[in-house]
């Protein structure tokens, strides 16, 4: 007896079979259409994300403090989280470039939290014979919880645009780069530029910043989109790139990480991550975050 006739010998004594396996097939699809997938941050769906206020509805992460509640720095009134900083507010406009197609994120800034961060002293405080290190610098303008809460509301619109992660990265990326370069800095020496490096917060409410200022708020954007990240620092010519986790084979020299330069905006057929053709020498590797790597096709 051929394959065929065995087949429909199987089919006629065991059609039970069939039947059960189209059941749990169309349940299976079924349930899928009535349940939308986890949010892009892995929040499950109907879940509050790791980041309150916000929680995951029908696959995006949405402001909802009744039920998740606000972060410590802000209080609840009515039905949203309110920080005192929210005064004299205005829109940017954050353009970008994802894979040929150009956009831009409307992203409201206060200047109550301008003024606030603007003022946090730049100096660490030395103890005993403990130098502060530049890694200190960094994570201490990272790491700021305010400023954290106060720029979420970006992250979530990148991760809520785009399902896939490397164009989540790729938006971060275009949007740092599309911010204009303050080359104003560029001749000052390696104290007076620690000593005014502005915060995230601040490049992206004066819409401008240097390469150490901008990468900062790259590192910062592409840690909290849950990516491997570490600042590139070249003494020889004093300059900052940021490092992004990722495979062996496409890594900048040896360390682990993808070189991105933030100072400007892609060209027509530019790569997000660039080849650093004009650093000779292994950068000063500084570590921001232990995170995931980029995918293979980037």
């Amino acid at each position: 007896m051929d394959n065929e006739g065995k087949h429909s010998v199987f089919f006629t004594k065991y059609p039970w079979i069939f039947i059960l396996l189209g059941f749990f097939l169309f349940t299976f699809i079924l349930f899928f259409l009535l349940n939308p997938s986890s949010c892009n941050d892995k929040t499950p769906q109907g879940k509050c994300s790791k980041n309150p206020p916000f929680f995951c509805d029908k696959g995006k992460l949405i402001e909802n403090p009744s039920v998740c509640g606000c972060p410590e720095s802000l209080f609840f009134n009515g039905s949203s989280c309110i920080s005192k900083y929210y005064s004299n507010s205005k829109r940017i406009s954050l353009e970008y470039n994802v894979d040929g197609v150009r956009d831009s994120i409307d992203f409201i800034a206060y200047e109550g939290f301008y003024d606030y961060v603007s003022k946090i002293p730049r100096f660490i405080p030395v103890e005993g014979n403990k130098v502060p290190t530049r890694e200190d610098f960094k994570l201490r303008s990272i790491d700021n919880e305010e400023q954290k809460v106060m720029l979420m509301p970006l992250v979530i619109e990148i991760k809520n645009r785009f399902k896939n992660r490397n164009q989540q990265a790729k938006a971060a990326i275009s949007i740092v780069q599309n911010i204009e370069y303050d080359n104003g800095k560029t001749n000052s020496t390696i104290w007076k530029k620690a000593m005014s490096l502005k915060y995230p917060y601040e490049v992206i409410y004066n819409e401008k910043g240097s390469c150490g200022e901008k990468s900062l708020l790259l590192a910062f954007l592409l840690k909290e989109l849950d990516y491997g990240v570490a600042i590139f620092y070249f003494p020889n010519k004093n300059h900052e790139a940021v490092g992004i986790k990722c495979p062996f084979y496409m890594d900048f020299k040896d360390t682990g990480y993808c070189f991105i330069e933030t100072t400007s905006p892609l060209e027509n057929g530019e790569k997000y991550l660039g080849t650093a053709t004009n650093f000779i020498s292994k950068p000063e590797v500084i570590v921001i975050s232990e995170g995931k790597s980029i995918g293979l096709f980037f």
